[in-house]
């Protein structure tokens, strides 16, 4: 095997045995259950080498934890970037989460607000992943009892949370290890945190930019017109724009 599986194969095999306390009550673990997908992903758009390594924080509930897919709007994964395959169920299901895969039938505004830009800065998947890559930090899903989402940074006990971090730092440095990026970019502040030490052990630069988390109320007011501008800011330049767009 070559390219960016074995990578994902180690970070799940990894993560498995990793348990967290009160407010975690269920975990999902998509490099699992849609290991088909994702697998797809990384054959198809991660074997080259890539300017730019964009970073998110971990799957949202409607996204990636259904596709497999970082920021993985099922419209935009299925019908854009051309990724589709059977996704099984979680090992532990919260009844107010359930995993339908492509059947979802509901989008997911972080992922349809990315993947939408990406579609209309570059046209085509082939000219966006000529140039930049997307990787989730942390591969799992965590909720409370209520079905609410929870960020990695909220994990309790703080031993089980460091040593999730430390198994995501070596996957992130691997895959950077693979893709050669001259630049790291952690999409919200906590995926920028994350980002930037393993950047400079792997002689990358960092930066960040917004996340397009609806969340966010910066990122309700335009959130493409403002992540275009960090990544002006960072001096990403899109060799690959689409018709009618400006690099």
């Amino acid at each position: 095997m070559a390219g960016l599986v074995p990578v994902a194969e180690r970070l799940r095999r990894r993560t498995r045995a990793l348990r967290f306390g009160t407010p975690v009550t269920c975990v999902y673990a998509p490099l699992d259950y849609a290991w088909n997908p994702h697998r797809q992903y990384l054959e198809r758009y991660g074997r080259e080498p890539r300017e730019v390594l964009f970073v998110g924080m971990n799957p949202g509930p409607f996204g990636m934890a259904q596709t497999g897919v970082p920021f993985g709007d099922v419209e935009l994964v299925r019908d854009w970037i051309g990724i589709d395959g059977p996704v099984g169920r979680p090992a532990q299901e919260h009844p107010r989460r359930p995993v339908l895969g492509f059947r979802i039938g509901r989008r997911e505004v972080s992922g349809s607000r990315f993947w939408g830009w990406a579609r209309a800065r570059c046209g085509t998947p082939a000219m966006f992943f000529r140039q930049a890559f997307v990787w989730n930090y942390c591969p799992l899903v965590f909720m409370d009892e209520g079905g609410r989402n929870l960020t990695p940074d909220r994990l309790r006990p703080r031993e089980a949370r460091e040593r999730l971090f430390g198994i995501c730092d070596e996957a992130l440095a691997a895959v950077a290890a693979h893709l050669r990026p001259t630049v790291i970019v952690g999409i919200g502040r906590f995926a920028a945190a994350r980002v930037r030490p393993v950047a400079e052990r792997c002689g990358a630069r960092s930066g960040s930019a917004p996340h397009p988390s609806p969340a966010s109320p910066r990122a309700n007011r335009g959130w493409s017109a403002i992540f275009e501008a960090a990544l002006r800011e960072l001096g990403i330049v899109w060799t690959g724009a689409a018709p009618g767009t400006s690099a």
